[in-house]
C-alpha cells in the first residue's frame, strides 16, 4: 500500500475575492498573456484546518505571541509559537514550529503531514478577473454625523463646513472606491497526505517535535509508542484516528474559503475531486486541452474512469463539462474514500 494519498479538487468561483491584495492577488502567466487569481496553499490550509475544528467542534489550540520592552520602554514583536501539542487536532495536522529567543532551549519542530497547493487555475484561459468600482453610500440617512479637520486637525463647524463646500460637488456621505478586481472561473488545487506522519509524532531526541513533559502527557492519554522509518514515534490511539481522520476527510473534501468578503460571497463549489496513490495520474485526471479549433480557447476535461484514480463528479459539473456519471452523492462518496484510505494504513506497525 502507497504511503501517500494524493486529492486534487475542481472548484469554481464567481465573483469572488480569495486574497485581499490590491483588491485580488494574482500571478502573470507569461504564455497566455493574462493575470490568473489564486488563493495561497497557506490560505487553503488554513480553511481546512478551520474545518477540522469545526466539524470536531473544538476551539483551536491557544497561541502564544511574546513582546519585549527595552531599556527606552519601547516595545517590540517577538516571536509568535503555537503549543506544540499533538493532542489538538489543529497541531497535529497543521505542525508547528517554536524556536525560542537566544537559542538557550532545544527548536521544537514538525512538519505538517499534509502538503498543500496553491488554488489556481485549471487552465489560464478557464479563470481570470474582473475590474468593478464600489461605493459606500450612506446619503439617504439624516443621521450621519460628518467631521471636517482643518490642517491643525481642529473640528470646523456646521457653518465652516457648508462655507468650504460652496462651489464644489462633493457628497460626504459617500465614498467611492475604485478598481476592485473580482476573480471567476475553475479553479484546481492539490494535496498529497504522508500516511507516515499523519498519526505519528516523532521522538527524536536529535531534532525534536515535543517537549519531554508533553510525551510524558500522550503516553498518559494512551498514545502507542511505535516505529516508522524516521524513527521511534507516538502514535494516536484508535478512537482518536477514527474520529480526527472523518474530520479531515470532510475538511479536505468540503472546504470554503471563509476570508472572502461578506458582498463578494461565492460558494466555491466542488464539481469534481480525484483521489489516488499516483501524482502523475492525479495531475491527469482533472485537467484542460486547448481546443484544436481556436487556440486562445481551452476545454476542462474530467477523466470519469481511469485506472489508479477514484474520480467524483457532482451534478452541477455538467453545466460546465461534458460529463456522464455525475451523481447527488459524489461529495459523500470522495469523502468516504478518503476515510477508508486513511484508516487502512496501519500506523501502528510501520516497521
Amino acid at each position: 500500500m502507497s504511503n501517500t494519498v494524493y486529492i486534487r479538487t475542481l472548484k469554481r468561483a464567481e465573483h469572488t475575492v480569495f486574497c485581499v491584495s490590491d483588491g485580488q492577488k494574482y500571478y502573470y502567466d507569461a504564455q497566455f498573456n493574462r493575470r490568473i487569481p489564486f488563493s495561497s496553499g497557506q490560505q487553503v490550509k488554513r480553511s481546512i484546518i478551520d474545518s477540522i475544528s469545526d466539524h470536531l467542534n473544538v476551539i483551536p489550540s491557544p497561541t502564544t505571541f511574546l513582546f519585549d520592552i527595552d531599556k527606552q520602554k519601547k516595545m517590540t514583536e517577538g516571536e509568535v509559537y503555537g503549543t506544540c501539542d499533538p493532542s489538538y487536532p489543529d497541531q497535529l495536522f497543521g505542525g508547528w514550529m517554536k524556536a525560542a529567543k537566544g537559542g538557550k532551549d532545544r527548536t521544537l519542530k514538525r512538519r505538517s503531514p499534509l502538503s498543500i497547493s496553491a488554488m489556481r487555475a485549471l487552465h489560464p484561459l478557464l479563470a481570470g478577473l474582473e475590474n468593478d468600482n464600489a461605493s459606500f453610500d450612506r446619503s439617504d440617512r439624516p443621521n450621519n454625523i460628518v467631521i471636517v479637520r482643518d490642517a491643525d486637525g481642529n473640528e470646523l463647524s456646521e457653518e465652516e463646513i457648508v462655507q468650504f463646500l460652496e462651489g464644489k460637488d462633493r457628497s460626504l456621505s459617500r465614498k467611492w472606491i475604485p478598481n476592485q478586481s473580482r476573480a471567476s472561473g475553475l479553479f484546481v488545487s492539490d494535496i498529497a497526505i504522508d500516511l507516515r506522519r499523519l498519526f505519528c509524532v516523532s521522538l527524536n531526541s536529535f531534532e525534536p517535535e515535543m517537549s519531554d513533559e508533553t510525551i510524558e502527557e500522550l503516553k498518559e492519554e494512551g498514545w502507542i509508542e511505535s516505529k516508522n522509518v524516521f524513527g521511534s514515534c507516538l502514535v494516536a490511539p484508535q478512537n482518536i484516528r477514527e474520529e480526527w481522520a472523518k474530520a479531515l476527510a470532510s475538511a479536505i473534501i468540503n472546504w470554503k474559503i471563509t476570508s472572502n468578503q461578506s458582498r463578494t460571497f461565492s460558494l466555491m463549489d466542488t464539481l469534481a475531486i480525484s483521489i489516488s496513490d499516483n501524482a502523475n495520474l492525479i495531475a491527469g485526471s482533472i485537467r484542460a486541452k486547448l481546443s484544436e479549433e481556436d487556440s486562445k480557447r481551452a476545454e476542462p476535461i474530467i477523466e470519469e474512469k481511469m485506472d489508479g484514480v477514484k474520480t467524483f463528479v457532482s451534478i452541477q459539473a455538467s453545466a460546465f463539462i461534458l460529463t456522464k456519471t455525475e451523481t447527488i452523492d459524489a461529495i459523500q462518496k470522495a469523502e468516504q474514500e478518503l476515510y477508508d484510505r486513511m484508516m487502512a494504513f496501519d500506523y501502528e506497525n510501520q516497521i
